[in-house]
């Protein structure tokens, strides 16, 4: 039977999949729990888990130490991007110097070729920040703070290709939020919100008194703290948008000419900017609470009540579960988590902490389906381990393939967490090629990027021991048909990859 022929089979055996969980093998604990809680099992990090047993190696994923390194390859990679050299504020202020020259050319051809050059340079930038995610999700010793970044980035959405934003989002996820991810949630609210990204996305810079954006204040109510359905009114958003007059982002190297009173008032940081001449400073009535009119401080009170109203807890525990757990996680562990919410003032470790440690969450490992971010990532964790990878351009052209591309997501609501969003015919044919090119060779992942570059040979370690001593038993009897008619190494690694189970966590 030729390889097409076997992936047609194991599309019928995923319809039956999704049709009853039930016909799913039981998996592997050991391997079960840290495909959920990293981006997918490997050899070495199988190693890692048993080493420590799960409450030592819970608690370092919990609390990451400082200390922890990527391999030197892996950080070394990193470390040569420019996206990590130079300041987020001085690649904003040179690019907009540069985009304003090359609109002042006169001739056609030569504006044509200087726009032209910005787009690239931007472009570029944007793939060394998901050239950087993604080494980190590969090799990260971390596991469970860079499926954070990777969860939180995408409650706080930004679209790469809004205006400058290509030139933003490498710093807006590195500094805004993978030193939040397991901390208070109200830090990390406060630190999107400081951020340009953010402010440049959901219009806040241009919302100033006698001229109010809504579209900031709408979102943080809806997506980022309350949720849908949950009390608040339009007039909420109104004056919540009142109290954000003057949050804004300033190339400019000058403060503004302010009134003497203004002067202590005026909040700089970076490219973000408090502007006082652009605030109302009437007084507010928001979600009940009189907010007089002070200036930034109103913001901060406005963070305060919002990440420690009942609704916020109960939206975050949803989306955190939703996403550890999968299709409408049951209410009993989302209950609980909330209420640790409320009691840890927004701890975000310890919720996850009773999220894990939870029946519910035991049930359903192995049961959930990969987005497919997880299922890219979770491939040539398996594959290569801890062998570093050269260019993460092929694992970055499969995520648009599969619509789940890293920063691309345009509306602020980011990417569905659930299944029937990735596991459509369509998703699958993508993936049985997917499967088809990191089963095959190196895929180009050790082409290093660059004219001439030259191919270094890899070859993929799928059928390891990993595979022979743990995830060979938790196949059902359709793939074990399958990958025994395997007429080579390659034919074999597409199967596995392609198979039913591979597509669980």
């Amino acid at each position: 039977m030729k390889t097409s022929t076997r992936l047609l089979v194991f599309t019928s055996a995923l319809a039956a999949v999704f049709a009853s969980v039930s016909a799913i093998a039981a998996p592997d604990q050991d391997i079960a729990l840290v495909n959920r809680l990293t981006w997918g099992a490997s050899s070495s990090s199988v190693a890692e888990f048993r080493r420590l047993g799960y409450d030592r190696w819970l608690n370092h994923q919990l609390h990451p130490s400082p200390s922890d390194t990527l391999p030197p390859a892996a950080q070394a990679a990193i470390d040569a991007l420019p996206v990590g050299q130079t300041p987020m504020a001085t690649l904003v202020v040179d690019m907009d110097a540069r985009n304003k020259a090359a609109n002042q050319l006169t001739d056609p051809d030569q504006k044509k070729a200087a726009q032209t050059a910005y787009q690239q340079a931007m472009n570029d930038l944007g793939r060394q920040a998901a050239t950087r995610s993604l080494l980190r999700d590969l090799y990260s010793p971390d596991q469970l703070q860079e499926q954070l970044t990777w969860f939180w980035f995408n409650h706080f959405n930004v679209h790469l290709y809004k205006r400058d934003i290509r030139l933003m989002v490498g710093d807006y996820e590195d500094q805004a939020i993978r030193p939040h991810a397991l901390g208070k949630f109200r830090d990390l609210l406060e630190a999107t919100l400081r951020h340009p990204a953010m402010l440049r996305y959901l219009d806040n810079d241009q919302n100033a008194a006698g001229h109010i954006n809504e579209n900031y204040a709408r979102e943080i109510m809806e997506l980022h703290t309350l949720g849908v359905g949950s009390g608040y009114t339009q007039k909420d958003v109104q004056e919540l948008a009142r109290i954000l007059t003057g949050v804004g982002v300033d190339l400019s190297p000058n403060a503004p000419t302010l009134k003497p009173e203004y002067r202590p008032l005026y909040v700089r940081a970076g490219l973000f900017e408090f502007n006082p001449n652009r605030h109302d400073f009437g007084d507010k009535l928001f979600l009940g609470h009189v907010i007089k009119g002070s200036g930034f401080g109103e913001v901060e009170q406005a963070l305060d009540i919002l990440s420690r109203e009942p609704a916020t807890a109960h939206h975050i525990a949803l989306q955190l579960a939703t996403y550890f757990i999968g299709d409408a996680p049951p209410s009993s562990i989302v209950d609980r988590m909330a209420d640790r919410f409320r009691r840890s003032d927004g701890d975000i470790a310890q919720v996850l902490d009773t999220l894990f440690r939870s029946r519910e969450f035991t049930a359903s490992l192995g049961r959930d389906f990969k987005d497919p971010a997880h299922y890219a990532v979770s491939a040539v964790r398996l594959a290569y381990d801890d062998q570093v990878i050269l260019n993460t351009g092929p694992i970055q052209g499969w995520l648009n393939r599969m619509a789940e591309g890293l920063y691309n997501h345009e509306t602020p609501d980011g990417y569905p967490m659930t299944a029937a969003a990735w596991n459509g015919p369509g998703q699958m044919a993508v993936r049985f090629e997917i499967a088809r090119q990191i089963g095959s060779g190196s895929a180009g992942l050790f082409k290093p990027e660059g004219q001439g570059a030259v191919d270094h040979p890899a070859f993929p370690r799928v059928e390891n021991a990993l595979y022979y001593d743990d995830l060979s038993k938790t196949l059902g009897p359709p793939t074990r048909t399958a990958l025994g008619q395997a007429v080579s190494p390659q034919d074999w690694n597409t199967l596995f990859l392609s198979s039913p189970e591979f597509m669980r966590r």
